[in-house]
């Protein structure tokens, strides 16, 4: 299949702006450059291509950005997706490559992905947050849910700081199998990985829910994910920018969720709270 390529042209400002608001429409991941963002989409003729371009077209009324889009033919999609990707190394605690490059040094976890169509490789500030964020959590022995796990990094990590079984979901097919395969390539036996969504959950009484996807799911699904978790868990949310902040803390109070502590990274945020 042929994909679409957006070229948004705008300031570091504006791009962090516009990946919130595109985290939730037709488009697939992103990747940013010097210029601005690289959105991308398949070639299919349905609504969802009409619906990006209005998108982008009532953005462009209230931000200052130009955009284009030109065809990627299916045949070169790998390589240009590759091409894109490059090392991610959270301090020294963990670090993240594809098989291609070589391993990286003085990192507790390193974390070896195949780059594809998913959501998550380490390179956006959300899953970045989270993954610096894992490191304080309490999560030896644990029975977590990652709801939204794209390419299953932070599963694989969480694996890796001894939880006991992970269950990862996500909508989109590409993600929990890319996240299954990623998984057998580190070594990781014990996450469950498969697509769904909230009510496909299989799980309960988790004692910890990692959820990076975007603001207006999480607030959607506050109410069910206070469900799943056991009294005292945590809840690690990100996915949303500056702005969202007292949104998403009024809305975790109303579900009986108590903020524990807030990481920032650009115009982005990461929260934990507690049951």
């Amino acid at each position: 299949m042929n994909y679409w390529e957006y070229h948004i042209r705008c300031t570091e400002d504006i791009a962090e702006i516009l990946l919130a608001f595109l985290s939730d429409s037709p488009f697939t991941p992103f990747a940013e450059d010097d210029s601005g963002i690289k959105a991308y989409m398949p070639q299919s003729g349905d609504t969802d291509e009409q619906q990006a371009d209005q998108l982008l077209e009532e953005l462009a009324g209230q931000f200052e950005f130009e955009w284009e889009k030109v065809v990627v033919p299916a045949q070169n999609w790998n390589a240009l997706w590759e091409s894109n990707f490059t090392p991610v190394v959270v301090d020294g605690f963990c670090g993240v490559r594809a098989e291609f490059h070589a391993p990286l040094e003085n990192v507790q976890h390193e974390l070896v992905i195949q780059p594809k169509m998913a959501f998550g490789s380490g390179h956006h500030e959300t899953t970045w947050m989270c993954m610096k964020a894992m490191e304080q959590l309490p999560i030896q022995n644990t029975h977590l849910y990652d709801y939204g796990c794209g390419t299953g990094i932070l599963a694989i990590l969480a694996s890796r700081l001894g939880a006991q079984s992970i269950e990862a979901v996500d909508i989109e097919e590409e993600a929990w199998r890319n996240t299954e395969e990623n998984a057998t390539r580190n070594g990781v036996a014990n996450v469950e990985a498969y697509c769904g969504t909230l009510d496909d959950v299989r799980g309960a009484a988790f004692d910890g829910i990692l959820a990076n996807i975007n603001r207006n799911v999480i607030l959607a699904s506050l109410p069910r994910l206070q469900e799943l978790l056991k009294p005292g868990a945590w809840l690690l949310i990100s996915g949303f920018i500056l702005d969202d902040e007292s949104i998403l803390l009024d809305a975790a109070k109303e579900n009986q969720l108590h903020h524990q502590q807030t990481w920032k990274k650009g115009n982005w945020l990461c929260m934990r709270f507690n049951k």
